[in-house]
């Protein structure tokens, strides 16, 4: 218990002491998760709507694609950027290795099938209702892919934060592209792992809250806008 006690007290010492070691992680965080997030909704939320409304040969196995690679192993992920973005590989005269810019790669290709797949999911719902409607007035594939995105909108921002949950949490794919240098590309969640090889379990812990209340805040803030975005469209 006293472990615990301890985190729980060097927690809330660096936070109120704005600890500049911990500001730079967790805004790093932030960073590399909010802009995976970002272009992983960017590239996941069209596709899902595209795969919900359209009937090809093989649609379902695509589907089945996409629903496994919402388990890709970090590691494997991690180890496919890495070989791309190492100097033997094709993006190695970039130098994006072991810099935030790999990390954010890595954790746009783990997230990216996981918006994909659940938001394709939400847009097929919503294309059932309005299908005939759609017909009638005889609208484009691409518009109807805004309207339904456009329309959904609010549930589709759960899936962004079920995107931006996992990219926050991630641990493998972000030590083996970005290396875990200590003011270049250390996150909350690289610094819990080596604060734990070291065996300083209270810096862990402690980091490890930080995270957990960071996250809520977020869900919490985008729960707000929903809800009080809900209450408009009522009034």
């Amino acid at each position: 218990m006293q472990t615990f006690h301890e985190a729980f007290a060097l927690a809330l010492s660096l936070v109120l002491s704005g600890d500049p070691d911990l500001i730079e992680i967790v805004a790093l965080s932030l960073r590399v998760s909010l802009s995976a997030t970002i272009l992983a909704c960017a590239m996941g939320l069209p596709l899902g709507a595209l795969v919900a409304i359209s009937r090809f040969p093989g649609r379902g196995a695509l589907l089945v694609t996409l629903n496994a690679l919402m388990g890709l192993p970090p590691v494997v992920v991690g180890l496919l950027v890495y070989l791309t973005l190492s100097r033997a590989g094709p993006l190695g005269d970039l130098g994006l290795l072991y810099t935030p810019s790999a990390m954010i790669i890595a954790q746009t290709l783990l997230i990216a099938p996981l918006v994909a797949a659940l938001s394709r999911q939400v847009i097929e719902d919503l294309h059932g209702e309005y299908a005939d409607q759609f017909r009638s007035l005889c609208l484009t594939r691409g518009q109807v892919i805004s309207a339904l995105l456009w329309d959904g909108r609010y549930a589709l921002l759960t899936v962004a934060l079920a995107g931006f949950g996992r990219a926050t949490a991630e641990v493998g794919a972000v030590i083996i592209v970005g290396g875990n240098i200590d003011h270049l590309t250390r996150v909350m969640t690289t610094a819990i792992a080596l604060e734990t090889s070291r065996g300083a379990l209270p810096m862990a812990l402690a980091l490890g809250i930080v995270l957990l209340v960071l996250a809520l805040a977020v869900n919490a803030a985008a729960q707000g806008v929903r809800h009080s975005a809900l209450k408009h469209a009522h009034v």
